[in-house]
């Protein structure tokens, strides 16, 4: 879980507003948890590490530097991982679907392919997404050291299953899997 960014137009630890009763960062842990072994939080190497719900397995992984981008944090969550598939999601997405997170994790097992995305329109979501570890991390480490920063140019370099729209929101009719929290006024609910 990506969770090493500056919250800049949120304006504070957008993480740790309260979200539907629970802090943002524990939502997204908990949707996480429903389908890994292991949770894997990335934060910025001088945050300090967030409370977490319980009965739920966290590790923490660190950036290397501050400001690189979420192309670095997600290989530094990357290295920390020790399963073939990775689920990648955003901390600030409280409304991960569980039944679509397993839909793509039943997919990226059936594929021989680098990654599974969503179809959101004529366009690919980078989160969330399921990737094949090694190629991930090739593609990561590449990506990196050409300047590379954002996700979505490595899914533009792996081979990527792209779950078609109607298939994930027949398991997500309202969308909420792709919601992610920007500004204040998106905990308001």
């Amino acid at each position: 879980m990506l969770a090493g960014g500056r919250s800049t137009r949120f304006g504070s630890d957008k993480l740790s507003a309260v979200y539907r009763g629970q802090p943002l960062l524990h939502r997204a842990i908990g949707a996480l948890a429903e389908v890994c072994d292991e949770v894997i939080v990335v934060l910025s190497p001088t945050a300090e590490e967030p409370a977490l719900p319980e009965g739920v397995t966290v590790r923490f992984a660190r950036d290397a530097n501050e400001g690189e981008g979420p192309l670095a944090g997600l290989y530094e969550g990357l290295l920390a991982c020790r399963t073939e598939l990775a689920v990648v999601v955003g901390g600030d997405m409280p409304e991960l679907q569980t039944p679509v997170l397993e839909e793509m994790v039943r997919v990226a097992r059936e594929s021989s392919e680098d990654a599974v995305a969503l179809a959101d329109g004529d366009r690919v979501r980078p989160l969330p997404c399921v990737l094949r570890m090694l190629e991930a991390m090739d593609a990561a480490h590449s990506l990196l050291h050409l300047g590379g920063r954002r996700l979505r140019s490595m899914l533009e370099a792996l081979h990527v299953v792209v779950l078609d729209e109607a298939v994930w929101t027949a398991l997500d009719p309202e969308r909420r899997t792709l919601f992610d929290v920007d500004e204040p006024g998106d905990v308001d609910v």
